[in-house]
């Protein structure tokens, strides 16, 4: 606890006699602290909002000594985070993929409860280390929490494939705390969070001028190094056109609308030339051998003919039994290029083991990808090095600062294709907008972003929005952009950086703790 509580006569009572208390009711307000998150990030960005709901846990957290109580607790804001930030999944399941509302309620919930369990052993381990060390408050809130609150992130982000979607760190690329993303990645901007949320808890004690210092010191340090460049200009910029098509998703797997969707692109693409035009994630639907006879050649011809790179969101089958999740490219000069998804989408693109049931209760197509290469080769533009990613892959920071660095010709920009028309009106759109952000601070790279209803965008290399077009809209987006060569800090070292961290934090409260100890010992 922060501060123990007296007897009537003054002493402090021992925590084997202190009434315990209920846990339903704060358990009830964590929720609603976890769910007022939501307003922390796109479209919304009040980001201080997650520092303030942070804290409160942090406090409630603070206050009791029991490990239990605090595992409850930080399991309650879990579970009322991810259902704020996560409910759109429901659009998709019952609007598009069928599934009855009762079944996908509860497949929502069942999502949530198991979200809820990383929130619930950060604060769990992080009050079980605080008894086993014997740690004062400050080494506590200001180290283990926010240690143990970015380790849960980190972790949600990639056990059974990873889900990182409203990790914390995602609301503040508008923040000073943006300054960090290209060292730490948006991991680590979660612990800052953190800390930042365990100094507003330390001006409840006696130490506020030091938690505001320290406070002051983050926010100024980190909007410092929003001024530092990463990465530098590469060759000349090039010209692009970025496709939203629009198309409903009730249509697009339609055999009565394909053919009208292929007219709709094909039409897009050859409306103007540009150095590169991209269309969004499986905007051609069919497989190759399924399109009309000299639809892919047509293309093809007015890429030689007018100089434009093409880049096109299509299925391609390696047999009859694999098929992937595919860019396709084309060149003037008749270079052809292939970029396959290889972090799939559980339930939407592979069928995790036992769980063939619960695919079979929606109608989604082509359900069942193969996975790309880990490292795959960008596609060039004139003096520019283009790499794809397909939709919610650019949700995994990690995996493009390792295809940056691994690749012998490492890419000068990158490129999302998406189609987000699965989850309707929702704050998905705005919120896989500041996805894209991050990763462009993070790399220091311009992020392209051409989607079938929405964000797409241009995102400069310090992931500000420099152009978009309007959400749920038919329209093409032209700029010209310049491509970055370099390496951050964390295109080199990935989330290492924010792992040692952590670790350093672990090892000091350790050693504060042992420091307190003796003291109290030697006291005593």
């Amino acid at each position: 606890m922060l501060r123990r509580r007296a007897t009537p006569q003054g002493q402090a009572a021992a925590p084997a006699s202190r009434t315990r208390r209920a846990t339903a009711l704060p358990m009830l307000a964590a929720a609603l602290a976890g769910f007022s998150s939501l307003l922390s990030f796109e479209p919304f960005a009040w980001w201080p909002v997650g520092i303030l709901a942070l804290a409160w846990l942090f406090y409630q957290v603070g206050m009791d000594t029991s490990a239990r109580r605090s595992l409850l607790v930080g399991w309650g804001f879990g579970f009322g985070w991810s259902v704020a930030g996560m409910h759109w999944l429901y659009v998709a399941i019952t609007v598009h993929g069928g599934m009855p509302a009762p079944v996908a309620a509860l497949a929502i919930a069942l999502l949530a409860v198991y979200m809820g369990m990383f929130s619930a052993l950060a604060t769990g381990a992080a009050t079980w280390l605080r008894r086993r060390w014997s740690l004062p408050v400050p080494a506590f809130l200001l180290l283990v929490l926010p240690a143990c609150w970015g380790l849960s992130e980190w972790t949600r982000g990639w056990l059974f494939t990873g889900f990182p979607w409203a990790s914390s760190g995602y609301a503040h690329n508008i923040s000073p705390l943006a300054g960090y993303a290209p060292i730490v990645g948006v991991f680590g901007i979660g612990v800052l969070v953190a800390v930042c949320a365990a100094c507003l808890v330390m001006l409840t004690q006696r130490a506020r001028l030091p938690a505001l210092g320290m406070l002051a010191a983050i926010m100024a340090a980190g909007f410092g190094l929003t001024y530092v460049d990463w990465t530098r200009p590469n060759g000349a910029p090039i010209t692009v056109r970025l496709l939203q098509g629009d198309v409903a998703q009730d249509e697009k797997f339609s055999p009565a609308h394909i053919d009208r969707a292929l007219t709709l692109y094909d039409g897009m693409i050859r409306a103007a030339p540009a150095d590169l035009i991209a269309t969004p994630e499986t905007a051609i639907v069919l497989f190759p051998q399924q399109l009309p006879p000299g639809y892919l050649d047509g293309l093809a011809a007015f890429s030689r003919d007018t100089g434009s790179h093409l880049i096109y969101g299509i299925p391609l089958a390696d047999s009859p039994t694999q098929y992937a999740n595919s860019v396709a490219g084309v060149a003037p000069d008749g270079r052809t290029y292939r970029y396959d998804k290889q972090h799939l989408v559980p339930f939407g693109e592979f069928v995790p083991a036992g769980f063939r049931w619960f695919v079979d209760l929606m109608s989604i197509p082509l359900g069942d990808f193969t996975r790309g290469a880990k490292v795959q080769a960008p596609f060039a533009v004139k003096d520019q090095m283009v790499l794809p990613n397909v939709c919610y892959e650019d949700a995994f920071g990690e995996e493009i600062a390792l295809q940056l660095r691994s690749s012998p010709t490492p890419a000068t920009m990158l490129l999302n294709v998406s189609n987000l028309a699965w989850y309707g009106k929702s704050v998905a759109i705005p919120q896989h907008l500041q996805i894209s952000q991050m990763r462009s601070l993070e790399t220091g790279r311009p992020m392209l972003r051409s989607t079938n209803n929405g964000a797409t965008a241009v995102i400069d290399a310090k992931g500000r929005v420099s152009a978009s077009l309007p959400t749920h809209s038919r329209g093409t987006l032209s700029a010209t952009v310049q491509g970055m060569q370099g390496a951050t800090p964390y295109i080199r070292f990935g989330n290492a950086l924010f792992l040692a961290w952590c670790a350093l934090a672990a090892g000091a409260a350790w050693l504060m703790g042992r420091k307190y100890r003796q003291t109290r010992s030697q006291a005593a």
